[in-house]
């Protein structure tokens, strides 16, 4: 006869042999429903993945961020006039059909993409296919519009983007970094005189080569790909096989740099170094996502600090924020360390970042590295899993390189990730410069040669 021990042993064997077996399905990439199926209709891309479920989504993703604007202002323009007046709707029918049928309108921009989409029942999908057809081919860009209901909500986003040191000091680095391009600032800044240049022409114009074939996609979740390829097909008939004008792409470059901006409301210091590129581009590198996760800062699992070594070297300022990331875009990245708090608290830890990078540098142990590379298949698994990110990805994807991103191909990226390669990448940002940005009391906030960076 077994013992109550025994049982009881025998009994944990099993739940945690049940436990581990569970993990190990959970772990593999997702597939079937998660895969994106591309297509063409009447020379528009789109791809869809048919995600069981009676909501869907779908969106145009153009390119048209911060990065390819010819004048400031006009991305978050044409972010902010989407499902304004068209040829066929008024701004307030739009607004009632959508609310009849149980749906949410929404756009924003990126520095490389501008995305207007919808969520609604998936009965629905023609409506919305046509009203975004419409959105694109038919907006009126008048300019009443314009000045009465646009530019007053930009001009307030300026002013607003003032009070928020973390947003400065990101998009200072980002020009440090990439000085135009990826470096133009995601808001303009309330200097910029955006008079002197946005308008509604100039807004029409930009709309006309944003929406032209070559530049957006259209994808969508949620949604058999048969049937989008059919309302595609009935629906997008007036898009412009080419462009108004041709949006200037060029290689990103890196430079790098520092810039310290005085503000009396906050503090802020970013510290950046070149990164990846999103899955679809061509200098992809996963190991920057493990060294991301490995440095962290934000711990993921309550009561806990992390395993992170940025989260571990700063509990001695546990009001202070950091927080390790790495941005993808169509041919580059940028892996920021951020930093926010009082002014002697990020001046007492910014050393530690360096530290923390040389010690990745000199070798990881295996428990610290496994916990990495899990959370760091988690957070790709996951961002490609939400309906916002996955669409943006594909989108740009599509319209950059014709190619659809895809959640498993993701994940057995990450899966072939070793400790070197993650020690040099770690050694090539010590070697190269630095781009880091200081925003709030220039007299306590450290100097990239105070902490042992190269700029």
């Amino acid at each position: 006869m077994l013992s109550r021990a025994a049982i009881g042993r025998q009994a944990h064997g099993a739940a945690r042999r049940s436990w581990q077996q569970q993990t190990r399905g959970l772990a593999e990439p997702a597939s079937g429903s998660f895969q994106y199926q591309t297509g063409e209709a009447n020379g528009v891309k789109f791809a869809s993945r048919d995600i069981p479920g009676p909501v869907a989504s779908l969106a145009i993703v153009a390119k048209a961020g911060t990065r390819f604007e010819p004048i400031p202002g006009l991305a978050e323009g044409l972010d902010r006039i989407a499902f304004k007046n068209t040829e066929r709707r008024t701004t307030l029918r739009i607004q009632r059909e959508s609310e009849l049928l149980g749906s949410v309108l929404q756009s924003y921009h990126s520095r490389e993409n501008v995305v207007v989409g919808a969520k609604f029942f998936q009965d629905d999908l023609p409506y919305f296919v046509e009203l975004l057809a419409e959105v694109a081919t038919m907006t009126k860009y008048q300019p009443h519009i314009f000045h009465e209901e646009i530019y007053p909500m930009m001009s307030l986003h300026q002013k607003s983007y003032l009070a928020n040191t973390t947003e400065m000091a990101i998009n200072s680095a980002h020009g440090l970094a990439f000085h135009r391009g990826l470096g133009v600032p995601l808001f303009p800044a309330s200097s910029t005189p955006m008079k002197k240049y946005l308008d509604a022409d100039s807004l029409s114009e930009y709309a006309a080569s944003a929406y032209s074939q070559p530049n957006f996609a259209l994808v969508a979740n949620g949604v058999d790909n048969g049937e989008l390829s059919k309302w595609v097909g009935e629906m997008f008939t007036d898009v412009p096989a080419q462009p108004a004008y041709q949006i200037k792409t060029e290689q990103s470059k890196y430079y790098g740099g520092e810039e310290r901006i005085a503000h009396a409301s906050g503090n802020s210091l970013v510290i950046a170094f070149p990164g990846s590129s999103s899955p679809t581009g061509p200098f992809y590198k996963p190991e920057v996502a493990v060294l991301a996760a490995l440095l962290g800062g934000q711990s993921s699992i309550k009561w806990s600090p992390g395993f992170s070594l940025l989260a571990n070297a700063t509990q001695s300022a546990p009001h202070m924020f950091i927080d390790t990331k790495s941005s993808i875009y169509s041919d580059a990245g940028l892996l920021t360390i951020t930093m926010a708090g009082s002014a002697s608290d990020i001046k007492n830890n910014a050393g530690k970042v360096v530290e923390a990078l040389k010690s990745v540098a000199q070798g990881v142990d295996k428990e610290t590295f496994t916990k990495a590379k899990a959370l760091a298949k988690f957070k790709e698994l996951q961002y490609g899993q939400e309906t916002q990110a996955a669409i943006e990805l594909t989108g740009a994807g599509l319209v950059h390189g014709g190619k659809a991103y895809q959640i498993d191909e993701v994940a057995k990226s990450v899966d072939g990730v070793t400790a070197e390669k993650v020690q040099q990448i770690a050694k090539e940002a010590l070697e190269n410069k630095a781009s880091v940005s200081a925003v709030g009391d220039l007299y306590m906030l450290p100097y990239a040669e105070e902490i042992g960076l190269k700029v």
